[in-house]
């Protein structure tokens, strides 16, 4: 998971959410909507970093507060957010993200620059993902699963790819980390991040505090 910038939300949802009577369920324009989403995610799921699409059948719009329990933030852009599919249809123990998730609470929000969810959140090798805060460690598995099988493999691809290409940049040098660290954590580009990114840039930062 990594901290989302919220961008400026669509007009449609300012002007719609102004009219009385107004809820989610009769906001008609969610296409521009998951297209808001998508591009300040730079691309990436809300909890477990892998690649949406603003499609109607490629990703969901997730409440960060259910919209059954929070009814007056059903239309508030900062609890909005797009998140994967997360294994939707199949059984519970391999859904992730907000299918898994449900109404359920996190304690943690994304787009709260005050809750610093990438820098709360670890990476082994292994491809696990964990936390040093011990509510969010929790939260990270029983409410998101995101320790889920294929979601572990898919992490731990992109570090033993990642680490494999190490020998032919001989001996590591401060400048070439932080060179990577700017392009894995986005700040070198505007564009879309890689899939699982967050994994890298712990790792790197990791190397970084040893030098």
């Amino acid at each position: 998971m990594r901290t989302i910038v919220k961008g400026t939300e669509p007009t449609s949802l300012s002007e719609y959410r102004a009219a009385p009577g107004a809820n989610y369920q009769g906001y008609s324009d969610k296409d521009t909507l998951r297209n808001s989403l998508v591009n300040e995610q730079r691309g990436l799921c809300c909890y477990c970093l892998s690649r949406i699409r603003a499609e109607y059948n490629t990703m969901k719009i997730e409440h960060w507060h259910s919209q059954r329990r929070y009814g007056t933030e059903q239309l508030d852009y900062s609890n909005l957010l797009g998140a994967c599919k997360g294994n939707e249809g199949k059984l519970g123990r391999d859904q992730h993200c907000d299918t898994f998730k449900g109404e359920r609470d996190l304690s943690l929000n994304p787009v709260n620059q005050l809750h610093r969810v990438g820098e709360l959140t670890r990476f082994g090798v292994d491809g696990r993902i964990s936390s040093n805060d011990p509510v969010f460690a929790t939260e990270l598995d029983t409410v998101l699963n995101l320790n889920q099988r294929h979601l572990v493999n898919n992490r731990r691809a992109v570090l033993d790819a990642f680490t494999a290409a190490m020998p032919r940049h001989g001996p590591l040098q401060r400048a070439t980390l932080e060179r990577w660290l700017l392009d894995w954590n986005g700040e070198s580009t505007d564009g879309e991040l890689r899939p699982f990114c967050q994994v890298i840039v712990y790792w790197i930062r990791k190397r970084l505090a040893r030098l």
